[in-house]
């Protein structure tokens, strides 16, 4: 049965398919899985989630109808013929009993879309743990980060398009930004119907299930149409339900568009309103719940949204109200919520009976016949009470300036309520900024938290900035970091950066992460577990070095691990899915702290684009930073293993626009700065593992960065040495053949044009300063003011010009030619002509050479150029393709010597042969020299690409070639068994035909039997085709001819121009970027040339001893090259970052100002104008449309009243004298303001009553009082209906009516009459003592003594009830001790008293009120009683009601009374309340 509801018949396999039953084969595994869930979700139900049924039939009225609403036919015969009920009548509460729930599932709706929910019958009895439970473990709901709650009109109402599409808008938004749950009845009518409508339209505008929109029905069971279609024990997968509003008759149909269902089931059938207790404590345990499973304290909120409403609406209102749950009415939805539109902004003295009369008349039309005068009493009294809460009632008007939409008035609701709580303080604020975020409401932190008066500091919003950042809202992190948050106070503890990277999102570098953590764990000898596992920044580091390279050093040295209380740990679950966390380490000498480079590598890490964004910008290292993460995010791509995935193509793309936004700086800063900007590309950056940045986009293959002209402007200079860069070619090549030229100026140094460009400086500051102190005569102020003179730079004397010519990579490029071309001609000669048996002097000659070329390849190996190690340098020798031809030639020369030097003929031509072969590789080594020429160069890349072209396309060439040539060889030839000739027929001869040597022997007209040999003994000649008597060949020769010109049709002309296109396809694919390819590739030339000793081979073998001796015997360090690496002090170092820094900015402002002034920013700007008029155009036409309707009301009633004033003048002339028939009608004064225009600024000058003492529940029991409104509080007023219950807390037999009569409640009425929970009738008096003192001995704080039951909530002032006669209550005997009581009791008959009086207390009734008296006692710090004091509070925490010191201030009691009082004793000693 089960497997039957959980597949239905429709869906299984035909035996006979079978493409179904592979199907069926792929998708098992998911099957299996889904059997299980809902096997898991059936057996969770069932122990869970009850049901409600009538457990003892009572006929109704009804035939076959029981007193519970159900036919007779379904209850089961227990209950119609019950033992244990008879003779009894039937109670809903007792003859209802809960069973397992038989209606669970999934609920499918059909039609577009095949919408699909989740449902449940639930008892209205059950746990809302339970059903919290269900909704987020079995149903898999997200905890929300708001509850929204929309109540309202059950029945179908007409509201305005404007006000619903605005409602519908708003709703979503606010829904799909914060990841919300709505909560609506669940029904197809009403509020819930236009919910539905407005989650419809979001699904079909969307097209994905992603980001769905949560919307919760809680519905009553018993007035479902058609619920038996969800019916079955074993739940229904799903279950099919179908709306048919036409025959629902009185009840009502599921909607649509919901995605869950709560049925609450009392056990009736027919009754609607079941669920709303229910409702409420599940929205009230919600409202519990911490928000997003955080430790900050802030809880889920809850918001309620009304539209339209009765009675029931009117209720649900004021309960949330009452629980601070916000509420938004919207205005013109009709109903309740007009009336509340209406008096919203009056004062509470304003709404009369009269007036909610006049509004219920007005907006309820006919339903208003049945209101009876008690009932609008009750009205009249909830709505006092709901718009005396203004922090909680917020109305959504149209017509008001602010043109916003219902989201915001949602949001903007929250927020104020969450700031009106007096007790919060600085909390408020921090959880209205937590709120935001969780919501990633930028707009609403912006206009209601970020304003002028919230002053925030860097620490206040550090747990936002956390959360904004895990939570992957960039926009956030921008705004607080405009707000005053400071990335280096934010990251200054390391833990803060073990928990981002804790809370990394799923992303490749988490999985590597969590791989080297394992690895480590493994290293060290300990067993892998998938539980917990710790992982340290050093983890980080160890990843980060090895993207980044391992030329670089640890971004964070590692410390030894210290486990403590706070150690964060990294779960990876059994799923795959990898939970990171971290432990601190300390920061040792070595680690270098920079928080903008940390922020920006975690974003890049996880592939973050805008946080990536964010982060640079905090990084004054900037263009080190680009190229870095450039370098990373490649290496990333690269290993992911899946080159054509998304995850790896956003690397990519994220890569590249670093390298873009690394070129865009350093092009800011090349325009400003020449020589800065160089220093900038071989600075030493610490943040970056001590790497430079021309290093960084060397390794991360950033050609544009590297072909960019201030990059190649410094590898001229370094290629030129301290050579001038404008030197032409020709001097430099007439100075090495006759270099004393050097000496004469014929040649420019570096050194004379610094020295030119010093002198220039100097004049022009001279001239300024002469131009500034033309004025004055003293010359010691001149040279004050001037300043000591600069060192200046010296020429270059005779030495150092022929050192640096010398040592000048170019001059040492142009040496190793002319010795490479001797090397040739030497090797030339010596194979052509002087290659003696035994060698020749230019033979021995050439082996020197060749010996001093492959000692430079052994010191090209080991040379450490940048500190990389060997391992590196050895894998980047072997990538090359020079220095692979390098090798071969030279291991082919050494085969070719070895067979020289041997006596054997053979084996000594051999040895020629292989030199020959070895002289072509030499003559191609020969191009690499070329590739510095901005000519050659980018041909020879070229080439390079078209060789690679050639390789495949000789691939495709050669099945052609042998497909002809064998089946040819075939034809013509019987059994050759010579391979030589066999090769020459099959490959040899048709790969010459391509270049149209036409073949003669498939053509009987040119064979000649001489050319060939009949048995094939010949050696030298083919052999011939099989021939007939005539000795003519006997193949047919049409066959080979047609193959012939089929062969040539695809080789010579398909293939061969297919070649032709792909090399004009790379060369113009290769042509636009050659010179950036050129340029990239011309570093490692110059390079090599830049170590390279001067010497050109043979002599460069002086050098190489030189350097051996120095290496081996006298343990020199290895020389560094400063032209590429250069280490700045500490003062140059942060003047050059600071300018850099400045650049970036100016480079970013650019950009912002380009994308503003550019064509698609423009259009949509225009757009959003245009949509904002026509809005504008549209409210202005609804508003103009309502005042107008307004006016013509009130003109209506002028004329009313005006026609009624003429038939008095017309009744009193009549009558001459005599009084009228009507009384003279009181004209209505006009006024130019509407009645609902009122601003709320009114106010009475009398107090108002108390309202407290009013409140309907009466505290601590089920007793409510009669409403009583505000105009009818005073006893001199007139209330005729005003019946209220008697309650008595202790003694329920005092209810004596005359009794009662003798005590009168001063202030009013109550609506109750009795003692209620007080002592007796009449005053009952509290006395509270109030202790102050100072806290510091500047009398900055004052403190007093409160009772605090709870440490984070407001405590109360101690005290308790008292009598007339007694100094002090016998409360504060046991707080203080008898002892301390007695010494107190004393001092404070010298006490002044703050406050005695009347007290508006919510146990206060008509006959029995609270009155108290309040005393303040001032105790000075060295006083006996101020040390009695401090002892009791020492030793109170452990008490019943422990003491404590607080700060005088609004936030410190709960009671309204006591706040004033400690106001007054505030303002009595001089300080801030």
């Amino acid at each position: 049965m089960v497997f039957e509801m959980l597949f239905p018949s429709e869906e299984k396999v035909h035996p006979m398919d079978v493409s179904k039953i592979q199907l069926g084969n792929l998708i098992q595994t998911n099957v299996f899985l889904n059997i299980e869930k809902r096997c898991s979700l059936a057996s969770w139900i069932k122990g869970n989630i009850k049901k409600k049924e009538c457990c003892f039939y009572v006929e109704d009225a009804r035939e076959g109808i029981c007193k519970c609403g159900y036919p007779k036919i379904q209850h089961c015969d227990e209950a119609i013929k019950p033992e244990d009920y008879v003779g009894e009548q039937w109670d809903k509460h007792r003859h209802v009993r809960e069973m397992p729930t038989d209606a669970f599932g999934d609920i499918s709706f059909g039609g577009i879309g095949q919408k699909t929910g989740k449902y449940v019958r639930v008892s209205s009895d059950t746990s809302c743990e339970s059903l919290y439970q269900l909704m987020t473990e079995q149903w898999n709901l997200r905890s929300p980060n708001l509850l929204i709650s929309v109540t309202g009109g059950a029945k179908n109402f007409y509201i305005k398009n404007h006000l619903k599409d605005k409602f519908r808008r708003g709703l979503i938004k606010v829904a799909q930004t914060t990841g919300a749950w709505i909560l609506t009845g669940g029904t197809h009518a009403g509020v819930m119907k236009h919910v539905g409508m407005a989650v419809r339209d979001y699904t079909l505008s969307s097209g994905s299930m992603e980001g769905q929109i949560v919307v919760i029905g809680v519905a009553p069971w018993g007035v479902i149409h058609n619920s038996h279609t969800l019916i079955h024990p074993e739940g229904c997968f799903p279950a099919y339900y179908s709306l048919d509003e036409q025959g629902q008759g009185r009840l009502s149909c599921l909607d649509i568009n919901h995605t869950h269902f709560l049925l609450v089931d009392d056990g009736t059938h027919g009754h609607y309103g079941v669920e709303i207790e229910l409702r409420a404590r599940l929205e009230r345990l919600i409202s519990q719940q911490s928000l997003g499973n955080r430790e900050s304290g802030v809880k889920i909120p809850v918001v309620c949204v009304v539209l339209d409403g009765g009675p029931g609406t009117l209720n649900t209102i004021y309960n949330s109200m009452l629980n601070n749950t916000p509420c938004v009415v919207l205005e013109g939805s009709g109903r309740l919520a007009d009336v509340i539109a209406q008096v919203a902004a009056l004062p509470v003295s304003k709404v009369t009976l009269v007036l909610i009369g006049q509004l219920l008349k007005r907006f309820f039309v006919q339903e208003y016949k049945n209101f009876t005068e008690l009932q609008v009493i009750d009205w009249t009294k909830k709505i006092q009470d709901i718009i005396r809460m203004p922090h909680l009632l917020t109305v959504f008007r149209i017509d008001e300036d602010k043109n916003y939409d219902v989201d915001v008035a949602i949001l903007q609701a929250l927020l104020k309520a969450s700031r009106s709580d007096e007790h919060a303080g600085r909390q408020s604020w921090e959880r209205q900024l937590e709120l935001a975020v969780a919501w990633n409401r930028v707009d609403i932190a912006e206009s209601e938290i970020f304003t002028e008066e919230s002053q925030w500091t860097s620490c206040d919003l550090h747990p936002a900035m956390f959360s904004a950042l895990v939570g992957d809202k960039p926009e956030f992190v921008r705004l607080l970091l405009e707000n005053g948050v400071c990335v280096r106070k934010f990251l200054e503890h390391e833990e803060t950066l073990c928990k981002l990277y804790a809370h990394l999102p799923a992303c490749f570098f988490r999985r590597k992460l969590a791989k080297r953590v394992q690895g480590d764990k493994t290293r060290r000898g300990q067993a892998p577990t998938s539980g917990s596992r710790r992982i340290s920044l050093s983890h980080v580091s160890e990843e980060v070095r090895h993207l980044l390279g391992s030329f670089t050093q640890p971004l964070y040295v590692a410390s030894r691990y210290k486990p403590t209380k706070d150690d964060v740990r990294l779960t990876v679950p059994s799923k795959g899915q990898v939970e990171l966390t971290c432990l601190g380490e300390e920061p040792t000498a070595d680690t270098v702290w920079d928080p903008g480079r940390d922020l920006f590598l975690w974003a890049v890490v996880q592939n973050n684009r805008e946080l990536a964004e964010i982060g640079w910008e905090q990084c004054r290292d900037c263009i080190a930073a680009a190229l870095a993460a450039s370098k990373i995010l490649r290496k990333l791509a690269q290993e992911s293993g899946e080159d054509d995935s998304e995850e790896a193509k956003e690397m990519r793309e994220l890569a590249n626009h670093y390298e873009k936004q690394a070129i865009g700086v350093f092009s800011e800063c090349h325009s400003w700065d020449t020589q800065r900007a160089q220093k900038l590309l071989i600075r030493i950056s610490p943040s970056w593992g001590r790497s430079t940045c021309l290093w960084l986009a060397l390794e991360a293959d950033d050609k544009s960065f590297v072909a960019h002209s201030g990059v190649q402007a410094l590898l001229t200079q370094i290629w030129c040495g301290e050579l001038s860069v404008e030197n032409p070619h020709w001097k430099i090549l007439l100075c090495m053949i006759f270099f004393p030229l050097i000496y004469t100026g014929f040649l420019s140094f570096r050194r004379d044009e610094d020295i030119q460009r010093q002198a220039e400086r100097t004049e022009q500051q001279k001239l300024a300063m002469d131009s500034v102190f033309a004025g004055i005569s003293d010359a010691k102020i001149k040279r004050h003011f001037r300043g000591p003179s600069k060192s200046e730079l010296k020429p270059l004397d005779c030495s150092s010009r022929l050192m640096s010519l010398l040592m000048s990579p170019q001059v040492k490029f142009y040496w190793n030619i002319a010795s490479y071309f001797g090397f040739l001609w030497l090797f030339a000669v010596v194979l052509m002509i002087d290659f003696q048996p035994f060698p020749s002097w230019r033979e021995l000659l050439l082996y020197v050479w060749l010996t001093s070329l492959v000692c430079e390849e052994v010191r090209q190996l080991y040379h450490d150029f940048d500190g990389s190690g060997f391992r590196r340098k050895a894998k980047m020798y072997i990538r090359d393709l020079w220095n692979i031809l390098d090798v071969l030639s030279i291991m082919l020369f050494i085969a070719g010597l070895v067979c020289r030097l041997q006596a054997s003929g053979t084996v000594f031509y051999v040895g020629k042969v292989l030199l020959c072969i070895d002289f072509i590789i030499f003559c191609l080594r020969l191009m690499a020299i070329f590739t510095i020429s901005r000519n050659l160069g980018p041909k020879i890349i070229i080439v390079r690409r078209m060789m690679m072209d050639l390789f495949f396309f000789m691939f495709l060439l050669s099945i052609w070639v042998v497909a002809y040539g064998v089946a040819k060889q075939g034809i013509l030839i019987q059994n050759e068994e010579r391979l030589n000739w066999i090769i020459r027929g099959a490959v040899y001869e048709p790969y010459l035909i391509i270049f149209g040597n036409v073949p003669t022997n498939i053509d009987n007209t040119q064979f000649d039997i001489s050319s060939c040999s009949v048995n094939g003994s010949d050696p030298l000649k083919p052999k011939c085709p099989l021939l007939n008597d005539d000795d003519m060949p006997v193949f047919p020769e049409w066959l080979t001819i047609i193959m012939l010109c089929i062969y040539l049709l695809f080789a010579n002309i398909l293939l061969l121009n297919l070649l032709i296109a792909i090399f004009n396809y790379t060369f113009q694919e290769v042509q636009d970027n050659t010179d950036t390819i050129w340029k990239f590739q011309r570093y490692e030339l110059i390079k090599e040339y830049h170590s390279r000793p001067a010497l050109p081979p043979p002599f460069i073998l002086v050098s190489h001893l030189i350097l051996f001796i120095k290496g081996v015997f006298l343990r020199y360090p290895p020389q560094r090259h400063k032209h590429f690496r250069q280490e700045l002090e500490q003062t140059e170092e942060e003047e050059l970052l600071s300018w850099e820094a400045y650049m970036k900015d100016n480079y970013l402002a650019s950009t912002r100002q380009d994308e503003s002034q550019s064509v698609e920013h423009r259009i949509q700007d225009t757009a959003e104008k245009v949509g904002a008029m026509s809005e504008l155009l549209e409210r202005e036409q609804e508003m103009v449309s309502a005042t107008m309707a307004k006016r013509l009301a009130k003109l209506e009633e002028q004329v009313s009243e005006s026609t009624k004033a003429l038939r008095w003048i017309i009744d009193a002339l009549k009558s001459q004298g005599c009084k009228s028939k009507m009384q003279p009608p009181l004209m209505s004064k006009s006024s130019d303001r509407d009645d609902g225009d009122s601003s709320g600024q009114e106010t009475d000058e009398e107090s108002p009553p108390h309202t407290f003492a009013r409140q309907l529940q009466y505290p601590g029991s089920t007793v409510k009082r009669f409403p009583v409104p505000e105009e009818k509080v005073s006893w001199e007023v007139n209330f005729t209906s005003y019946l209220p219950p008697i309650y008595n807390q202790h003694d329920s037999s005092n209810s004596d009516t005359s009794v009662l009569d003798k005590y009168r409640n001063p202030e009013g009425r109550t609506g109750i009459r009795g003692k209620g929970a007080l002592e007796r009738l009449g005053p009952n008096h509290i006395l509270h003592p109030i202790f102050t003192r100072w806290r510091d001995a500047e009398h900055t704080v004052l403190e007093f003594l409160s009772v605090c039951e709870d440490a984070e909530k407001p405590g109360s002032l101690p005290g308790g009830p008292a009598k007339p006669d007694e100094p002090l209550p016998q409360t504060l005997e046991r707080i203080l001790g008898k002892k301390l009581h007695d010494k107190t009791r004393s001092q404070l008959e010298a006490g002044e008293k703050v406050y005695k009086g009347y007290v508006d207390d919510s146990r206060n009734t008509d006959n029995a009120w609270v009155e108290t008296t309040i005393i303040t006692l001032h105790c000075d710090k060295h006083s006996p009683l101020m040390a009695d004091l401090n002892n009791i509070v020492e030793s109170s925490p452990s008490s019943h009601q422990p003491l404590k010191w607080r700060e005088v201030s609004c936030t410190a009691c709960v009671s309204p009374y006591q706040r004033e009082a400690l106001r007054q004793v505030a303002q009595h000693h001089n300080t801030h309340f």
